[in-house]
C-alpha cells in the first residue's frame, strides 16, 4: 500500500517531530510512505479568511501533486477537511476533487477505517486528555458530536484506550472548541485566549497529565496558553503517543 504523506504548513515549520511520528506509525503497519516534495498548503487558511483567488491555486497544486496515490494520509483532521469537503468551493468542475478527496484520509480514521486497526500494541502509562478538535469530529466524523443523539463512538480514542497503562480521564465537556479557529486567534484574540484557558481549566481539573489531540493547530494554541501560565501540561499529537508506545517507558515531551 502506498501512502502519499500530506504534512500541514505549521506541522512542516514549527513540529516536524510530528510529521516523523506519523510515518513511523504507518510504516509499522505496512504502508510504504512517500513525501512528494511538490506539496505546500492545502489552502485552508486563505479559504477560511475569504481570500478565495488565492486558495483556488494552491488546492490545484495539491490535487496535482497527490492525484496518483493510492491514498493520502495527513496528521490534521482540519487540512483533510479541507480537502475532502471545501476543494468543490474552489474548484467546482475539476473531476479529480472527489477522486483524490476520497482518498485523503486523517491518520487515526486511516488506521480504523482503511487498515481496520482495532488496537495499538504498546504502553503509555499517563493519564491522558483527549481533545477532540472541531474539523474532525464534525465533518469527517472522527467521534459522536455531544450534540447528535447516537451511540456514542470515537476513533481517536479507541486507538488510544488500546494502550497498556493509559488513564483516559473524562472531561467534563468533551467537545468543546478550543479557540484557535486559524486566523480566529488573530481576529478575536481575546475571545480565543479565553476559550483555550477554558479548555486547559477543563483538562487540569479532570487530572491530566497530557492533553492529545489529532490536531496540532489545537495543540500549538493551547500549549501556548499553558508555558503562560505555568500549566503542569505536556501536548502531545496522537501520532507522538502511538509512535513511543513502546515497552521502553515513553516520555511525553514538553
Amino acid at each position: 500500500m502506498k501512502v502519499g504523506l500530506f504534512i500541514p504548513c505549521y506541522i512542516d515549520q514549527f513540529f516536524p517531530h510530528v510529521g516523523m511520528a506519523t510515518v513511523e506509525v504507518l510504516e509499522r503497519y505496512g504502508a510504504t510512505v512517500d513525501y512528494p516534495t511538490g506539496q505546500t498548503c492545502c489552502g485552508q487558511p486563505m479559504a477560511n479568511t475569504g481570500c478565495t483567488e488565492d486558495a483556488r491555486p494552491v488546492a490545484k497544486l495539491f490535487l496535482d501533486v497527490f492525484e496518483s496515490y493510492e491514498y493520502v494520509v495527513a496528521p490534521s483532521g482540519s487540512c483533510v477537511a479541507m480537502v475532502r469537503h471545501h476543494f468543490h468551493d474552489l474548484l467546482p468542475d475539476d473531476p479529480r476533487v472527489d477522486k483524490v478527496g476520497s482518498r485523503t484520509f486523517e491518520l487515526c480514521e486511516f488506521l480504523t477505517d482503511v487498515l481496520e486497526i482495532d488496537s495499538i500494541e504498546g504502553e503509555f502509562p499517563h493519564r491522558v486528555g483527549l481533545h477532540n478538535a472541531c474539523h474532525g469530529l464534525r465533518e469527517l466524523r472522527l467521534g459522536k458530536p455531544s450534540e447528535q443523539m447516537a451511540t456514542p463512538f470515537n476513533k481517536v480514542e479507541k486507538l488510544l484506550a488500546g494502550l497498556e497503562g493509559i488513564e483516559l480521564v473524562q472531561l467534563e465537556r468533551t467537545d468543546e472548541c478550543c479557540g484557535f479557529g486559524g486566523t480566529f486567534a488573530v481576529a478575536e484574540e481575546a475571545v480565543s485566549c479565553r476559550m483555550g484557558l477554558d479548555r486547559l481549566a477543563d483538562h487540569k481539573s479532570a487530572g491530566a497529565e497530557v492533553i492529545a489531540s489529532a490536531d496540532m493547530s489545537c495543540l500549538m494554541h493551547l500549549g501556548g496558553l499553558a508555558r503562560r501560565k505555568k500549566l503542569p501540561l505536556k501536548l502531545m499529537h496522537v501520532a507522538e503517543i502511538l509512535a513511543q508506545s513502546t515497552k521502553t517507558q515513553p516520555t511525553p515531551t514538553p
